[in-house]
């Protein structure tokens, strides 16, 4: 690819695994579009660090969880770069709340930032890929969401729809040349966490076959290379990155 032909959007990426996956794209050649809901200087501090290493990025703030907002990040990456190339649905959230106490509001918020935030930002994106004949969009399950989410049902609910979109995309439009996969983390950690200090982290890491726990830039590699042609023939798939612990 040559750099600066292709544009990826990542939403939730002023930090953590989308902040990796925006500067990992982003030194493999793509434009990156950089979302976030509120933290517009965590999102800023991500575009100006791509621009200082000879990159392309620009900003585009908003809410994905609400349909207009979704759109309008959507059209402005678009009218940025002229092109979104790759989708990467990174934003959500994850609260607690049992499924006889949590309210229907909160249940709609979690389902929409979880699940449809990807299938607005899909609709959006996939007359351009289409058109093109090639395109990548990234989902996220995760591994507590997958065997099910104690006290998080919501969320559990939102991850397996986004699964079911994963897979039903990925036959509907494989033959366009746009593949659609799912990426189902485990315990993911920022570089330099003290993990001795964190009796929870401790326990994970004990059990964890791999004998470390993830780190972001362990999603953005997985990432960069499924959107890249090599990956051309990986289409429809649930990809485990957990060391093991969910095989």
């Amino acid at each position: 690819m040559e750099p600066g032909t292709r544009t990826a959007l990542i939403t939730g990426s002023g930090r953590k695994s989308g902040r990796a996956t925006a500067l990992t794209l982003a030194a493999s050649g793509f434009n990156i579009v950089v979302n976030g809901s509120s933290k517009t200087a965590e999102c800023e501090a991500v575009a100006e660090e791509i621009r200082a290493g000879g990159g392309r990025a620009a900003v585009a703030m908003g809410n994905v969880g609400e349909r207009d907002a979704a759109m309008a990040v959507a059209e402005a990456g678009l009218r940025e770069f002229g092109t979104i190339d790759v989708l990467v649905n990174n934003a959500a959230v994850r609260p607690s709340a049992g499924f006889l106490e949590v309210s229907e509001a909160e249940w709609e918020r979690v389902f929409n930032i979880d699940f449809k935030a990807a299938f607005w930002l899909s609709r959006a994106c996939l007359p351009g890929m289409i058109e093109r004949g090639w395109g990548r969009i990234i989902n996220f399950t995760g591994m507590n969401a997958q065997e099910g989410y104690p006290g998080k049902p919501h969320v559990t609910v939102a991850k397996h729809a986004a699964l079911g979109l994963t897979k039903s995309l990925a036959k509907e439009f494989g033959p366009k040349g746009v593949t659609v996969n799912i990426l189902s983390p485990g315990t993911i950690v920022d570089e330099g966490t003290d993990i001795a200090a964190d009796e929870k982290l401790r326990q994970l890491l004990a059990t964890n076959p791999a004998g470390r726990l993830g780190t972001p830039a362990d999603i953005a590699a997985t990432i960069d290379f499924l959107v890249s042609d090599r990956a051309g023939f990986i289409n429809g798939q649930l990809l485990q990155i957990n060391g093991g612990v969910v095989t």
